[in-house]
């Protein structure tokens, strides 16, 4: 056990290093379309299916084309907000304590300078633009998951350094919530929470971090709008669970996908629901859903399974979900053997001698491109986690 904490501990004062080294920036797997170069090609860059197989080959390309496509390194709000949350751990833990308060500082000054502007609360989108399947989003279209994610890191600031802008300004992201998203109703009066202002999905995982941010939000003001609200949309979620306790990615057609990272959202924003209301109605639902993704997503060498039915590719947003899910929801310690087996995996197969954790690796190659915002920010996210949960054992 010394040895394998020492393992983690040094993996992550190496990625530390790199991430303080590149002070944050970096690449993105959907950057795609910050090409200056595609972007001069009008004809076709106009063009949604042209739009979507570009975002795809360069996020699917082992080698990184960025510089000679024009692409440059950016801070993502998403990112930061990791980082912020993870330096926030930091300070509990006397070895890292030293430095922390200055990067969070630093990191939230910059999260807040990212707002997009123009809507009834503060919010935060992606630094690139964005095609999916679903809908097209210009760089920083404000989302909820961004916009959760940024807010949440914000109350986590606010909790180690004292400084009340950064509550308020998380506090004042509730009204993009509430009144710019779009809703979508099903049984007994639920709904779930569009993705952003200007689309109609139905994205499970998306509007239950909502749900978390307006609980957590709930524990500072009292609101109970905000709980009540809240519980119709985990409602929703709920009534879409499959019977084995999985879920699917949305209601679309084409997103009856089931991954691990997206499940392991799910069950953490459940559980801060219940967390926050003292409402324990789901725990049926959430401790099936656990059952499944403990039983589905991990095999007995510690790889983890990006999809449901196969082992590849091993994508790094999923080893770093475990541990976070299982910090949050309070099942860090009864799970310590999958997750210690899991990190042991992780850093021997997917960590540069440079420090940065690689993208994903596939059955054939590995994807080696060091993505700041997927992989680094979600890694050090989740080893900052795992060691502040350490240092108090």
């Amino acid at each position: 056990m010394k040895d394998l904490n020492k393992k983690i501990t040094e993996a992550f004062i190496s990625l530390k290093t790199y991430c303080e080294s590149e002070s944050f920036k970096g690449y993105d797997p959907y950057d795609g379309l910050n090409s200056s170069l595609f972007r001069q090609l009008s004809i076709i860059s106009k063009k949604r299916f042209a739009r979507l197989v570009w975002i795809q080959l360069i996020k699917k390309l082992p080698i990184n084309l960025r510089p000679i496509l024009h692409i440059k390194k950016g801070l993502n709000p998403k990112g930061l907000a990791l980082f912020i949350s993870g330096y926030s751990k930091l300070c509990s833990n006397e070895h890292f304590r030293e430095g922390s308060i200055e990067k969070i500082n630093w990191l939230a000054n910059n999260l807040i300078s990212l707002r997009t502007d123009g809507f009834s609360g503060n919010c935060w989108g992606y630094n690139f633009d964005w095609e999916s399947r679903a809908f097209f989003q210009p760089k920083f279209t404000p989302t909820i998951v961004v916009t959760s994610y940024a807010a949440n890191a914000l109350i986590d600031a606010y909790e180690v350094t004292g400084n009340e802008i950064y509550l308020d300004a998380a506090i004042n992201s509730k009204d993009f919530i509430l009144k710019d998203l779009k809703r979508t109703y099903g049984a007994n009066g639920n709904f779930v929470f569009s993705y952003s202002p200007y689309d109609q999905t139905s994205v499970f995982n998306a509007s239950l971090q909502g749900v978390r941010l307006l609980c957590r939000i709930y524990s500072y003001t009292k609101d109970t709008q905000l709980i009540e609200l809240a519980r119709k949309a985990t409602a929703y979620c709920i009534d879409f669970q499959n019977s084995d306790g999985s879920w699917s990615y949305s209601t679309l057609p084409f997103h009856q996908w089931k991954d691990s990272f997206h499940t392991g959202f799910n069950l953490e924003c459940i559980s801060d629901y219940s967390f926050y209301s003292k409402d324990e109605s789901f725990r049926i639902p959430f401790n099936k859903g656990m059952d499944y993704y403990l039983s589905t997503f991990f095999d007995s060498k510690g790889r983890s399974k990006y999809y449901n039915n196969s082992v590849f590719p091993i994508d790094i947003h999923a080893p770093a979900q475990l541990v976070v899910t299982l910090c949050k929801t309070w099942q860090f310690e009864a799970n310590i053997e999958l997750i210690d087996k899991v990190l042991n995996w992780t850093i021997q197969n997917m960590q540069s001698a440079k420090g940065y954790f690689y993208f994903q690796k596939q059955r054939l190659y590995t994807n080696k491109i060091p993505y700041m915002r997927w992989s680094q920010a979600w890694m050090f996210y989740a080893l900052a986690l795992y060691l502040s949960k350490m240092s108090k054992n």
